[in-house]
């Protein structure tokens, strides 16, 4: 396949079917990336042309990630206007920031043109202010101007995520007359699902289905098919929100309006997985310690920077949990087992108290935990922590026992084990609920927390029912 691949690129012709990009995982043939990588070196621009154009945006996006830095911006200017920009926001936004900082303004702004609203605010949003304005300056007017009004919304909301190409009609007309407008209009958006109803000032009277539209007589006026139950969102509402909303009534697209109800836009369900992705992928770094903006592509002190910070205030807490060993010094002396018994104890209730925090953050995020069942949790919670304890804590004190042959130190590991599951369960779910009310994000901060309730309790209940139990000093 490699031989054929550089009698392709040698050749300069077209791409034979058989040679996929994929192979039967799923995966980036490495042959292919050589191939392209080898068109680039030797500016092999009809080849190149060749395979972009037949390539979906997600797989050229792919197929980016996979270049070198340099390969990156010469596979963009050898393509030309057959580059698909709306690939550039499928790669890592260090990449897109760096491709983007090495082409020309005017090379952008060509390629921002093709792009729908949505995609083209997508793109240009990882520019500083003035890198934005030197490409806005090459659009026409009419489209700087509706580009300029999505960048002014704030960072992660509706008016960010829009698309500003729409269908909207007068409530006047019939679906005649909505139907022979659709077929005679050129620029409509590319794919629709409804189409809105305002009167002369632009304001949101409703929308109406495409098939409600279609199933419809000619004469039937627009205003007898508006959906009176129709969700709408405002260019303010946060996109998490929105996503929401989405998966609550099962929407498929959602008009936009500002303050003043003018409808200026439109987001659609491809918008909204984008959405979901998003906050998934950053609510899992954050439970980790990790940057929401950390890409795989990063620096080395880029990503070294981004997590010291967590490092530092873990560290902090560890010293913490450090300490209250400290203050059983002595009884460690005294009796080894306790030192080599002391870290399973902790860690099993860090264990806990992270499965507690992994549900609640994730229910607190989808607002399935509120004021309203706050105490039934975490009750729940804490039997659950009760019940686990207990059931190792028989497990725990035997593995004691049959180790050092002494049954107290069986019994005193199985007292703490109950006591830091319970504590693992209700610092996993208290330490979020206490976050999120003070307006904090618990994925970002709770692991810090919680595994430092668990390594204190841990320790100290251990230890403490130890010096109890068998008169250390």
């Amino acid at each position: 396949m490699a031989d054929e691949l550089d009698a392709v690129v040698r050749d300069g012709q077209s791409v034979p079917d058989q040679l996929s990009m994929r192979d039967e995982d799923g995966e980036i043939r490495a042959e292919f990336v050589a191939a392209i990588s080898k068109a680039i070196a030797d500016e092999n621009a009809p080849f190149l042309r060749e395979v972009v154009s037949e390539l979906h945006e997600a797989d050229l996006g792919d197929l980016i990630g996979t270049l070198e830095p340099d390969e990156r911006v010469r596979l963009v200017e050898l393509t030309g206007t057959d580059f698909d920009f709306s690939a550039l926001n499928e790669v890592d936004e260090t990449v897109r920031e760096e491709i983007l900082d090495e082409l020309e303004p005017e090379t952008v702004a060509e390629g921002v043109r093709e792009l729908d609203s949505d995609d083209a605010v997508e793109l240009l949003q990882v520019l500083d202010e003035d890198e934005q304005e030197e490409i806005l300056e090459k659009l026409p007017p009419s489209e700087r101007d509706a580009l300029e009004r999505s960048l002014d919304y704030p960072e992660n909301s509706a008016g960010r995520r829009m698309q500003t190409e729409f269908i909207a009609m007068p409530r006047d007309w019939n679906v005649g007359q909505a139907i022979d407008h659709m077929r005679e209009t050129a620029d409509l958006p590319d794919r629709f699902y409804e189409i809105y109803v305002v009167d002369g000032g632009n304001l949101w009277q409703g929308a109406v289905a495409l098939d409600a539209l279609l199933r419809s007589h000619r004469n039937v006026p627009l205003a007898d098919l508006i959906d009176e139950d129709r969700r709408k969102v405002s260019v303010l509402d946060d996109q998490e929100e929105v996503a929401r909303l989405f998966g609550k009534y099962n929407l498929v697209a959602a008009p936009v309006v500002d303050p003043d109800n003018r409808l200026v836009g439109v987001i659609t369900i491809d918008d909204v997985v984008d959405v979901i992705e998003e906050e998934a992928d950053e609510d899992l770094k954050a439970l980790g310690g990790v940057t929401s903006d950390e890409e795989l592509s990063d620096r080395v002190w880029t990503i070294a920077r981004g997590r010291f910070n967590w490092l530092l205030v873990n560290l902090a807490t560890a010293f913490l949990a450090s300490s209250v060993l400290g203050l059983f010094e002595g009884q460690l002396q005294q009796m080894v087992a306790l030192a080599v018994l002391a870290p399973i104890v902790a860690s099993q209730g860090g264990n806990a108290a992270t499965q507690t925090m992994t549900v609640a953050v994730r229910a607190l995020a989808t607002r399935e935990l509120g004021p309203w069942n706050a105490m039934r949790v975490v009750m729940r919670e804490a039997l659950v922590g009760l019940v686990n304890g207990v059931g190792f804590a028989v497990i725990t004190g035997l593995a004691a026992y049959a180790w050092f042959g002494i049954a107290g130190l069986g019994v005193v590991i199985a007292l703490a084990m109950v006591c830091n599951l319970v504590a693992g369960a209700l610092g996993g779910i208290l330490i979020p609920m206490a976050l999120d009310r003070v307006r904090a994000d618990p994925a970002v901060a709770s692991g810090t927390f919680v595994t430092t309730v668990t390594d204190v309790v841990g320790f100290f209940s251990f230890l403490g029912i130890a010096t109890l139990w068998f008169g250390l000093k």
